[in-house]
């Protein structure tokens, strides 16, 4: 690599760990705070509660609970969750660690695939860097971390030569043990499947085969412990509009742009690279069927990590197959620019305030927490569309607002029991999120509007209590 173009890689790497350090500490500064950091933080807590109770971790059709997700990530935050009394705090903790697990993951592909140790570290920290900057899936109870984390696991286990038999089994145990913790995390390995299926027939056979079998032995024990079919519980009624596309599509690129023309232009002048290829057929299947999910109301950004992933992986090819050309690394610098760029527009005041990086989010967890206490004190149970805010204030779980909603508006359920619910006083306090009223439709809402009264409203939502 030249003088010039190794400085410009290094000095890309320096700022974006620089970036990740400074995002990190913000992050587990509140990972103990009671406070919500998205919707399905207390989604989650609830089914963990219930996996570790005994209680049905997949509620019946007449419930207004519902569980869209594979079991397995409700288990092991349960278990850690008792332990340390409480759920949400156990997810944070299990997703934070599993970021970690996997940087480690993609910095061991990229060594695999040839790169030096400063071009891995830069697919790590890009990686990193965009999910702190464009997500908030970092430190929050979601399972799709540990989901990738597992994944990774199989997917560097294939990039060792030879591939034995045992090694190929495991790693499609792997990639079956992290579709059940997160059902869309299957992009990885179709894509090695394929690409073992150009350069290593055989291997791609058997991994095939072992990702079948032990699916279906997943799918059967599933059926044997809860009575019911998995993928009709993955098929949760949903919407979808050309307005959420385009807004997905533009959230993603403000990301993936930079990058995305990088190895685009990899995979246009190495093409018989056969970990260029890996690249190439890992991002196109992530961005073709990433793109097929963006339409769905409440999808989020983590339907395009694997498109992610393959890009920060492409990258680290990209500095490597052109070490020479000053180009290559100039692609690294305007990467780590959008980050910084991205960063400086989200990051508003606080910035500016050193009380609010030595306690970040001290004003928001006043707030939630007088929440909690309001909730706690009406006698009863709650209906809560933040569901963090009752399962703090030991409120038995009651609503899925966002799946009923859904429901609702796609003509699958009825709105007459929960509106007779409603009518009848039947929630001590109703929550619903200041921008969204009509979450539950409007008939939920005309009649929360005829028996409710506002009793006050703050950041986390408009509180209603009987009139």
């Amino acid at each position: 690599m030249s003088k010039t173009a190794a400085f410009s890689l290094k000095l890309a790497a320096l700022a974006m760990a620089i970036l990740c350090l400074v995002s990190l500490w913000r992050v587990i500064a509140v990972i103990w705070l009671p406070l919500p950091l998205d919707p399905n933080e207390g989604w989650n807590a609830y089914h963990a509660a219930a996996a570790m109770a005994g209680s049905p971790l997949y509620p019946g059709p007449h419930s207004f609970m519902v569980n869209n997700y594979p079991p397995l990530s409700f288990y092991l935050v349960g278990a850690l969750g008792r332990i340390l009394g409480d759920n949400i705090i156990a997810g944070r903790i299990i997703s934070l660690v599993s970021l970690g697990v996997f940087a480690c993951g993609l910095f061991v592909a990229a060594r695999r695939m040839g790169c030096k140790q400063i071009e891995a570290a830069f697919s790590s920290l890009f990686f990193v860097g965009g999910m702190l900057v464009f997500t908030d899936y970092v430190g929050m109870d979601d399972p799709q971390m540990l989901a990738h984390a597992v994944a990774i696991v199989g997917f560097v286990m294939l990039l060792h030569e030879p591939r034995q038999t045992s090694r190929i089994a495991a790693a499609a145990i792997m990639f079956v043990l992290a579709a059940f913790v997160k059902h869309n995390v299957i992009v990885m390995a179709l894509a090695i499947t394929g690409w073992l299926a150009l350069f290593d027939r055989r291997a791609g056979l058997r991994l095939a085969v072992f990702g079948i079998v032990f699916a279906l032995v997943g799918l059967a024990l599933f059926r044997l412990s809860y009575g019911i079919n998995l993928l009709a519980v993955l098929d949760s009624a949903r919407t979808y509009t050309l307005d959420n596309f385009r807004d997905g599509l533009e959230n993603w690129l403000r990301w993936a742009l930079v990058p995305l023309l990088g190895v685009s232009t990899l995979v246009y002048l190495r093409s018989s690279d056969r970990y260029v290829q890996l690249c190439g057929i890992y991002a196109g299947i992530g961005v073709v069927l990433g793109a097929c999910f963006l339409a769905g109301t409440g999808v989020d950004a983590n339907v395009m990590f694997d498109a992610d992933i393959a890009l920060a992986l492409g990258s680290a090819l990209l500095f490597n197959r052109f070490d020479h050309r000053v180009w290559a690394a100039v692609v690294g610098l305007a990467a780590a620019a959008s980050l910084f760029i991205a960063a400086w527009l989200n990051a508003g005041d606080d910035w500016r305030n050193f009380d609010a990086w030595l306690h970040p989010m001290r004003h928001e967890a006043q707030v939630a927490q007088s929440d909690i206490a309001f909730l706690e004190l009406r006698r009863g149970p709650a209906l809560c569309e933040m569901q963090s805010l009752c399962y703090w204030a030991h409120k038995p779980a009651a609503v899925d607002v966002f799946n009923i909603g859904e429901q609702f508006e796609t003509g699958a359920r009825s709105d007459e029991p929960i509106v007779e619910l409603i009518e009848a006083h039947s929630f001590a306090v109703i929550q619903f999120d200041p921008d969204s009223p009509y979450s539950l439709g409007e008939n939920v809402h005309n009649a929360v509007a005829r028996t409710y009264r506002l009793h006050h409203e703050d950041e986390y939502g408009s509180f209603y209590v009987p009139r």
